[in-house]
């Protein structure tokens, strides 16, 4: 057993290396190709987001002044920025290190990516036609030189940076810079005409690289080259707190405001002039505490999770066909079926169509009086807001609390608010100073006994959408106790001033904390006492430090712990006097890991809950979050044997470890996949009788 100095990991630094999983995905040649460029795509996107939120956060403790030792785990600020860029280069070596690996075999499968000198005279033609027709119309070109002030660079785009040298009589030429923004509206990778089995792309970028001479040709040039660059700002909100604006005007001030943040990261084509690069930087006041990152020849890299398929299925992952929950038909009345028993929905296992089903029938069905449910990621055309709408329509009382400060979806939030309110919905737009993050629905129905509620809650996003790629439970149900617990919550967003008690829910602000705290110390007891004790967990993340002390302080009674936490995990596993029975590791695979189940052993008579909440401070103690316990034996079964078969992964499980290395575990026996495993025992469990 090893001893170790480290108490905590640092909460960005594992994240960093949550990423680094991710693009562990895009260089195992297990992968099938086309997939791997879609993993590099979101190692990219992911790393956006990181500097546009958590950078930025720890960017702002420096300019405050402040150390920030307390908030980042006993690590200086500007030491940890210096860290993060130092770690973020190698990332981005490696990365590029891939993708020249993943192009090489693509062409051993006849897929080529040109640059803009390797067309043939039929291909020039057809980037010319293409360039004129579909590009040229959408450029927007600054020329930089006389310009009095810099144009504000918009986050996160790609712009060419474009040095002329212009012809004269003297020796010193002069120099003329321009910027050119890389389109959004157009498909960033551009198709060629097929040739024989060969297929052909060239990225937009270096359409506009051969397309040069006629942007420019009011200039007289001797040279002129195109590098990239891409800035990327401080993302976070700074709300107005002026009391006449409503909630919504102060969320689109505050997201439109987001497009002048600070810059934060400033990335650049490494083979770009120095002299480019100094004017450049000058002219948009990059400063010391700001990432400068060297990169290749094309940024926004997260576009390659859009790379086209063209019709190659062998280099994609074969799409499986999400099964019916056992006994619970798309045929016929759901909410009678949910009156008899608890089901449990597992996507992308499962099909998502049963919130579907859940909402139309709820909506249609004459006796539901109210419909309540909680809102913070929606797809873009979401068939349940267009149920809500319905339901309205069909005279039920429809209660929805969106989210507005759905950090990246405030805008669509928004949209998806007014239509909402214009319908006739009746909006809660949260709780003040706390974010809902809650996943829930009731129904309330009128019949023969009186009122009966009917209800879901869920430990992901009601998004058609995601649920495609995101891994989540959902418990239907129509146990009584649960359900008039539930309109509590409810009742909480309309009247923030009364705390409410709970007996079977495990809710944030105010008892998550507390109540998991309490189970902890039950199975302590349990393991002092000879009985037994385990705790096993899956969360997407684990930041807490008063709930990591808390599983350490398990560890040193005795209890057995079993992490499975996909991406940030301040915990140090197996560290001799500290964290001995500790094992945590992280699955990154086909699917995205976001479901959050709890399991103590309590002497042999297991608690099992799912929540939509993780062990983060943000969700325990800033935001209404709902756990619920799972009373059905048979599901209860489930959610264990599903844990255990993610446990036993040896083929895409990743070990926790202080020095962060992010190897594959090692465990004796046949190779396990859980997901595809996870797939199969679903599949088995719907052909017995």
């Amino acid at each position: 057993m090893k001893e170790s100095n480290n108490q905590y990991i640092n909460r960005e630094i594992s994240w960093l290396y949550f990423n680094d999983r991710v693009l562990q995905e895009s260089a195992d040649k297990n992968v099938p190709l086309i997939e791997r460029l879609r993993f590099l795509g979101i190692f990219s996107n992911n790393l956006d987001e990181f500097f546009k939120v958590r950078y930025a956060t720890v960017k702002r403790i420096v300019h405050a002044g402040k150390s920030g030792k307390s908030e980042l785990g006993g690590e200086k600020a500007k030491d940890l920025l210096e860290e993060i860029t130092k770690i973020v280069i190698g990332q981005q070596t490696k990365s590029l290190g891939i993708l020249k690996e993943i192009q090489k075999e693509l062409e051993g499968q006849n897929i080529f990516m040109l640059h803009e000198n390797d067309l043939n005279p039929s291909q020039q033609q057809f980037v010319k036609r293409y360039f004129f027709q579909n590009v040229s119309p959408q450029l927007m070109t600054i020329i930089l030189n006389d310009l009095t002030q810099f144009p504000r660079l918009k986050d996160t785009a790609a712009y060419l940076a474009i040095r002329m040298l212009i012809k004269g009589n003297n020796a010193k030429k002069e120099k003329r810079y321009a910027l050119i923004e890389i389109p959004k509206g157009i498909d960033r990778f551009v198709v060629l005409p097929k040739e024989g089995e060969k297929n052909f792309i060239i990225m937009l970028d270096d359409v506009i690289r051969y397309c040069l001479d006629n942007i420019f040709t009011m200039f007289e040039y001797d040279f002129i080259s195109a590098h990239m660059i891409k800035i990327t700002r401080d993302a976070e909100l700074d709300m107005d707190n002026d009391l006449s604006k409503s909630f919504i005007e102060k969320i689109s001030a505050s997201v439109e405001d987001r497009k002048m943040g600070d810059p934060v990261r400033f990335v650049y084509d490494k083979s770009i002039g120095s002299d480019t690069l100094v004017f450049l930087k000058e002219k948009m006041g990059i400063e010391g505490t700001d990432s400068v990152i060297p990169g290749g020849r094309y940024h926004n890299r997260r576009d390659y999770m859009g790379f086209p398929s063209l019709g190659r299925k062998d280099l994609l992952y074969e799409k499986i066909t999400p099964l019916p929950v056992k006994g619970l038909s798309m045929e016929g009345s759901i909410l009678e079926e949910i009156a008899k028993k608890d089901y449990l929905q597992y996507t992308p296992y499962h099909t998502f169509g049963y919130i579907l089903k859940f909402l139309r029938e709820a909506a249609l069905d004459p006796k539901v009086r109210t419909i309540k449910i909680t809102v913070y990621r929606l797809a873009n055309d979401s068939q349940v807001a267009a149920s809500l709408i319905n339901a309205v329509k069909n005279g039920k009382q429809v209660t929805v609390q969106i989210e507005l400060q759905a950090r990246f979806d405030e805008q669509a939030n928004i949209q998806y608010a007014e239509q909402l309110q214009s319908e006739g919905v009746k909006l809660i737009f949260g709780v003040p100073g706390l974010k809902v993050h809650s996943k829930i629905c009731l129904v309330e129905r009128e019949e023969l006994a009186g009122l009966k509620r009917y209800g879901f809650i869920s430990t992901g996003n009601f998004n058609e959408s995601t649920a495609r790629i995101y891994t989540d439970y959902t418990l239907f149900t129509a146990h009584e106790a649960i359900l008039k617990e539930l309109n509590k919550v409810f009742d909480f967003f309309e009247t923030t001033y009364k705390i409410n008690k709970y007996k079977h829910l495990i809710v944030s602000p105010h008892y998550t904390k507390g109540a998991f705290i309490k189970l902890i110390d039950q199975e302590i007891s349990n393991a002092i006492l000879g009985k037994e004790a385990f705790i096993q967990i899956k969360m997407n993340s684990f930041t807490s430090y008063k709930m990591v002390d808390k599983l350490y302080e398990a560890s040193r009674a005795g209890v057995k712990i079993q992490l499975i936490i996909r991406g940030v995990c301040c915990l140090v596993p197996g560290v001799k006097g500290m964290s001995e029975n500790i094992e945590a590791i992280s699955v990154v695979d086909k699917f995205l890991e976001h479901t959050r189940l709890f399991i103590f052993a309590n002497g042999g008579h297991p608690k099992v809950y799912i929540s939509s909440a993780d062990w983060m401070t943000r969700n325990l103690d800033y935001r209404v979050e709902v756990g619920c316990p799972i009373y059905d034996k048979d599901i209860k079964r489930e959610l264990m044997d599903t844990f255990a078969i993610c446990w036993a992964d040896n083929t895409k499980a990743r070990v926790f470890t202080d020095t962060q290395d992010n190897k594959y575990r090692k465990v004796q026996g046949p190779k396990r996949r859980s997901q595809f495993e996870t797939y199969e025992y679903y599949r088995k469990k719907q052909e017995k009788k």
